[in-house]
C-alpha cells in the first residue's frame, strides 16, 4: 500500500507551526543565540532547514536543475552543510524567518498531489516522495529540538514522533555502512511508547536483540540529540547495542553525536 503523502505533509505542516512558534517573538540577538549543535546559532538551524527545504522542492519539480546543484555542493566535501549556513549568517533574522516560512510553504504545495512512491534525487541515494516528507519532518523536529534547547524551552511529545522512529529504525543498515561496518543479519525488535501510552513495534516479536523504551527518547538518541547516558531506553544484545552506539536517521558523514550530561529538565521532545 502506498504510503499516505498526504498525511505526512500535513504532520510536517503541524511540525512546522511548532517549530515557527518558538522564533518569531524572539529579539533578534536570540537569534544569535547558540545551540547544542557546535558551531550553529538558532539562525543556521533555521537557514540549513530553508536551504534544504527548496533543494528537496526543486529535486522534485526540476531534477536536473537540482542534480547540477547538488554536484558542485558536494564537491565542497562532507562538510558543505556548515558551508549552506556561513552563507547566510548575516541575513537579517527577520528576513531568515521570513525564508523558511515561504520555503516550507513551496516545499508542501509542490508535493501536494505528487505519488508518494515517486523517485527524487537527493545527496546520496535517491528516495521516494514519501521518504523525503518524511525526512523533513524529522529535520524539522530535530533542528527544532536545538532551538528549543538553546531556548531553554520545551515542547510535549506529539503522535508526530513516530514517523521520526520510523525513520531511524530505517536507516539501521544505512548507518553501518556509513560507519564502514557490516550490516547485521540479526533483526532488532524495538518497542516504544509514544504520548497518551500508545504501543508502536517495529521487528519480530522473538528477537534476541531489543530496544525498548519511550519513544521521545529514541526519537533523541537517533537524531543524536542526546547521549544514550542521558536516555531511558533499554538496550539487550551485540546488534542493538552497536547500532545505538551509532544510530544517525539523518544522511551525511557520521555524526560526532552529543556529549552526556546534556539532558534538559521536563518533557522536551
Amino acid at each position: 500500500m502506498p504510503a499516505d503523502l498526504a498525511g505526512l505533509l500535513a504532520d510536517l505542516a503541524a511540525e512546522t507551526e511548532v517549530l515557527d512558534g518558538l522564533l518569531p517573538s524572539r529579539p533578534d540577538g536570540a537569534w544569535r543565540t547558540p545551540t547544542p549543535s557546535p558551531g550553529w546559532s538558532i539562525q543556521d538551524q533555521v537557514t540549513h532547514l530553508a536551504y534544504f527545504d527548496e533543494a528537496a522542492a526543486r529535486a522534485a519539480a526540476n531534477p536536473d536543475q537540482f542534480r547540477a546543484e547538488a554536484a558542485e555542493l558536494m564537491r565542497l566535501g562532507d562538510t558543505f552543510p556548515d558551508e549552506v549556513t556561513r552563507r547566510y549568517r548575516d541575513l537579517a533574522p527577520a528576513d531568515t524567518l521570513a525564508w523558511f516560512r515561504r520555503a516550507r510553504a513551496g516545499y508542501l504545495a509542490t508535493f501536494r498531489g505528487l505519488d508518494p512512491r515517486q523517485r527524487l534525487p537527493w545527496f546520496g541515494p535517491d528516495m521516494s516522495a514519501a521518504s523525503s516528507a518524511t525526512a523533513r519532518l524529522m529535520e524539522t523536529w530535530a533542528h527544532g529540538q536545538d532551538v528549543a534547547d538553546a531556548l531553554g524551552m520545551t515542547r510535549p511529545p506529539s503522535a508526530r514522533l513516530r514517523h521520526v522512529a520510523h525513520l531511524g529504525i530505517s536507516t539501521l543498515p544505512f548507518t553501518f555502512r556509513l560507519n564502514a561496518r557490516a550490516v547485521p543479519v540479526a533483526p532488532v525488535r524495538v518497542e516504544l511508547t509514544g504520548p497518551d501510552e500508545q504501543r508502536w513495534t517495529w521487528g519480530p516479536a522473538g528477537a534476541a536483540d531489543r530496544v525498548t523504551g519511550p519513544a521521545l527518547d529514541f526519537c533523541l538518541a537517533v537524531t543524536q540529540r542526546r547521549h544514550l547516558d542521558d536516555l531511558a531506553l533499554t538496550v539487550t544484545g551485540p546488534v542493538a547495542t552497536e547500532w545505538m552506539s551509532i544510530a544517525q536517521a539523518f544522511a551525511g558523514p557520521p555524526g560526532p553525536g552529543r556529549q552526556p550530561g546534556m539532558a534538559v529538565p521536563g518533557s522536551i521532545g
